[in-house]
């Protein structure tokens, strides 16, 4: 299906005046507002609370939960995907703790880039924000695929190209003029995802206890789906370790309150705010979740329809069950693809900022917006979509491979940093109540987060669907650092970036 996508070069078409439309508008910011100069070039502050929590919230909840989890139930069985999930939110809930007390104490764009360079070294910064930009240029074209590919369930006679490329002019435009006008279509999108997911879940409720009805069964079913037909680990205990490994990127995305806090107006109250709410928002609605399709849906069952959603809501009898979450699972997609361009933008600002990247990528229009990384984003993550369908076993099997390695060593990075900075900030002579955010429980916190990461990618070889990670991922990072080596090192970060002297 992907293939009529790129019939007759129409795609291609679409692309190159996508770009030249993109270079018309950044030649009329030029125009309206002068030459940029450097002491405005700074990002704008302008980023609520609410923004904060929701882009977080929202940056998790994608295809994983509402797609992939069918699978998940039906490899580790009724009790072993609850399990897997509750230990990937404790692996997301210790890392997000790390995240939050550096980033208020260096609320800036950069985020793990910065934090990596100041803490670990330039190298490790360098190669960590590469990871990461990547890890967002496939996802977003990916995305943008199955957008347009979902539109034609709708629309069966308008090629899905057309809607790709809507989706790309839309996408970029939420990014290109304002923070606060990405910050708030992202609080809208997220929004209709958690309130699909509270409805589903108090429906699902209902229907494990038996106050609604569920087509095949005459009472309460909570007992279906975790006492028969092999109980709760049908498969024994290894397929949910492999569960976990594949649950941890499910869990990706909260770490989005890092890139956005430095276009927060008050990191230091918005960012521990949004990483409580976010940490066991996110728990109960994921493992709520879980649990309900568990409970629901026979485990033999769950992983032969394209969403565990539809089939749940289809028995409950609720109409246009499959339409609705059409929609939904659209949203989601445009969702991430709106929070990818924006991540992916400013890690590429950061990494020019650090001279880890081209000085010609540092600047911002006059509503602080870094146009030219988001353009370069953009036509690089539509290369990205072109290459799963023209040279999908080459190109975009390597860059897939690179982008699932990445999650897990960001987050590592992260977990990592945070040790470093708490010992050297002691070191100096500082107190830890002179912090204000700081993580509990120090040094053990960074620890299992880095243990928990390690485990990960050690569990990524034993997963024949994952392991390619490894393969791409290892070789691009040792390709990362010899680029560093060869042309970065004598180039030192700009203060401004990586924060005051800690």
């Amino acid at each position: 299906m992907q293939r009529a996508v790129f019939e007759n070069g129409q795609f291609y078409k679409i692309i190159v005046s996508v770009f030249c439309k993109m270079t018309l508008l950044e030649m009329g910011y030029r125009h309206m507002a002068g030459a940029i100069e450097e002491k405005d070039n700074r990002l704008k502050r302008s980023m609520k609370s609410r923004h904060m929590f929701m882009i977080s919230l929202g940056g998790a909840i994608g295809t994983g939960l509402f797609v992939s989890t069918g699978y998940l139930i039906n490899q580790a069985g009724p009790g072993g995907v609850v399990l897997a999930y509750l230990a990937g939110g404790l692996l997301m809930y210790l890392v997000m703790l790390c995240l939050a007390e550096l980033a208020v104490v260096m609320p800036v764009t950069g985020s793990f880039q910065a934090y990596t360079t100041k803490f670990i070294g330039p190298a490790t910064g360098f190669t960590i924000g590469w990871l990461y930009w990547i890890n967002w240029i496939v996802a977003v074209g990916s995305e943008w695929v199955g957008a347009g590919i979902l539109m034609t369930r709708w629309f069966p006679d308008v090629p899905s190209w057309v809607w790709i490329a809507l989706f790309i002019v839309l996408m970029f435009l939420l990014n290109a003029f304002s923070a606060s006008l990405f910050a708030e279509s992202e609080f809208w999108f997220s929004s209709i995802k958690v309130t699909t997911i509270m409805l589903f879940i108090l429906l699902g409720l209902a229907a494990i206890v038996g106050l609604m009805p569920f087509e095949g069964l005459n009472a309460a079913p909570i007992h279906s789906g975790f006492a028969h037909d092999g109980g709760l680990f049908p498969h024994g205990f290894i397929p949910v370790f492999m569960t976990m490994v594949a649950v941890n990127f499910s869990y990706q995305g909260t770490e989005l309150i890092g890139i956005a806090a430095g276009e927060s107006e008050n990191p230091e109250e918005s960012v521990p705010r949004a990483t409580r709410n976010t940490i066991w928002r996110i728990l109960f609605l994921f493992v709520a979740s879980v649990f309900v399709l568990s409970s629901l849906i026979p485990w033999r069952e769950a992983g032969l329809t394209d969403s565990p959603f539809v089939l749940v809501f289809d028995k409950m009898g609720i109409p246009f069950a499959a339409d609705i979450m059409n929609f939904v699972i659209l949203t989601a997609l445009l969702s991430a693809s709106n929070s990818g361009l924006y991540a992916s933008s400013r890690m590429l600002w950061a990494l020019s900022k650090s001279n880890m990247a081209s000085p010609y990528l540092s600047k911002l229009t006059p509503q602080g917006v870094p146009f030219r990384a988001l353009i370069v984003s953009a036509v690089i993550a539509s290369l990205a979509l072109i290459s799963s369908v023209v040279a999908p076993g080459t190109v975009f099997l390597w860059l897939s491979g690179i982008s699932g390695f990445a999650g897990i060593m960001v987050w590592m990075g992260v977990a990592l940093s945070q040790y470093v900075f708490r010992r050297r900030f002691i070191a100096e002579g500082n107190s830890v109540h002179d912090l204000k955010y700081r993580v509990r429980l120090f040094p053990f916190v960074p620890i299992l987060a880095i243990i928990l990461c390690i485990v990960a990618l050690v569990g990524l070889a034993f997963d024949q669907q994952q392991k390619i990670a490894l393969y791409y991922g290892i070789p691009f990072t040792i390709i990362c650092y010899l680029i560093h080596y060869l042309f970065y090192r004598h180039k030192r970060p700009k203060q401004e970036q990586t924060g005051r002297n800690l």
